[in-house]
């Protein structure tokens, strides 16, 4: 079962009347907002840390992973 935790914002009462006269219900728009936004914000931390550690990558050569992948094979 999802836990869910409670959110609240103020809005303009103007907003909140059209809101109501147009029927939109705020929860679904806001928790759609909400993952988005957090989707957007966990790319570009992992943007961030991918450019972090590409100078290091970069330095690892194909006959490195080659030989790796062999060690890791034959300790099984």
């Amino acid at each position: 079962m999802v836990q869910s935790a409670t959110v609240s914002t103020k809005i303009p009462k103007q907003l909140k009347e059209k809101m109501h006269r147009l029927k939109i219900k705020p929860s679904k728009i806001l928790r759609k907002a909400l993952e988005d936004e957090v989707k957007k914000r966990e790319i570009e931390e992992l943007k961030k840390e991918i450019a972090n550690l590409k100078p290091t990558l970069e330095k690892v050569t194909m006959n490195d992973v080659v030989k790796g992948i062999r060690e890791d094979r034959d300790s099984r």
